[in-house]
């Protein structure tokens, strides 16, 4: 009878402590008794991707975004809710693997029309990313995994930053419509998954931040300057409530250009990263 007794008391409190876990979010709120989906969001995304040759082996990733976020008084299109800056010094280490370092400077706007609060606030960020391709048949197949530690802050006055990181891999294909490889004047569709991790003391039950669903449609003009458009759903946890699920429509659009600053008789081969 008394061993009886004291497994009920080690029992006792693994079962308080799991009811608290599914009572209880991180920052106080209570869970939902099942995953609740906010209304969908709309966005359009104006992105820039530069990779700029420097010498046989480095690189420049220049990066710019300008991302529109939609409101109660500018519905779909929407308000400007973030500008990017990311840039990274990369290597080439074969024709199909790069690696690249860098930072970001993210410009978050305050796009709450009833927020009495701060209108813009930055967001750093150090990236790093490690690129993987490979041919198959007429197409290529891509897997990135791209690691972010970046430092957060409300757009309450005085607001401490927040630091978390984020662990991404995204999985993209590349394929031809109207030739068997990818050259100029090709038009392709590349559709891609990519989950987003994060991680950090903020972070207590939020840990899938994003899972985006893209499909784009590209046209190769030349070896240098390629323009695509698509569209991307995604959802993923509220940091305050890991219960609450956001949701975002995003078109996209995206514009590369690659130039090569170096003497002709340096220049290697082309590379597929820049497919």
């Amino acid at each position: 009878m008394q061993n009886t007794n004291t497994h009920r008391f080690k029992i006792l409190p693994l079962f308080l402590f799991l009811a608290a876990i599914q009572i209880k979010a991180q920052n106080g709120e209570v869970l939902p008794e099942e995953s609740e989906f906010k209304e969908p969001t709309t966005r359009v995304w104006y992105n820039t991707y530069g990779i700029i040759r420097i010498s046989n082996r480095l690189y420049w990733d220049a990066q710019t975004h300008f991302r529109f976020v939609e409101t109660e008084s500018t519905p779909f299109m929407g308000q400007i809710g973030q500008i990017y800056n990311r840039h990274a010094i990369g290597y080439i280490y074969s024709k199909y693997i790069n690696f690249s370092l860098g930072g970001v400077l993210r410009v978050n706007f305050n796009t709450d029309e009833s927020s009495d609060d701060r209108n813009v606030v930055p967001e750093w960020r150090i990236w790093h990313q490690y690129q993987f391709a490979q041919p198959v048949y007429s197409a290529m197949i891509y897997h990135r995994i791209r690691i972010e530690h970046r430092w957060t802050q409300g757009f309450a006055e005085n607001s401490d930053y927040i630091f978390r990181n984020r662990w991404r891999y995204m999985f993209r294909a590349k394929v031809p419509l109207n030739s068997n490889k990818l050259e100029p004047r090709t038009i392709y569709v590349s559709p891609e998954a990519e989950v987003i991790m994060q991680s950090g003391k903020e972070v207590v039950g939020s840990v899938m931040e994003d899972l985006r669903l893209t499909t784009t449609l590209g046209y190769i003009i030349n070896p240098r300057l390629k323009v695509a458009a698509g569209l991307m759903y995604s959802h993923g946890q509220t940091l305050e409530n890991p219960g609450i699920f956001r949701q975002n429509w995003t078109m996209r659009f995206h514009v590369y250009f690659s130039p090569d600053i170096r003497k002709i008789k340096n220049k290697l081969p082309a590379i597929h990263f820049t497919d």
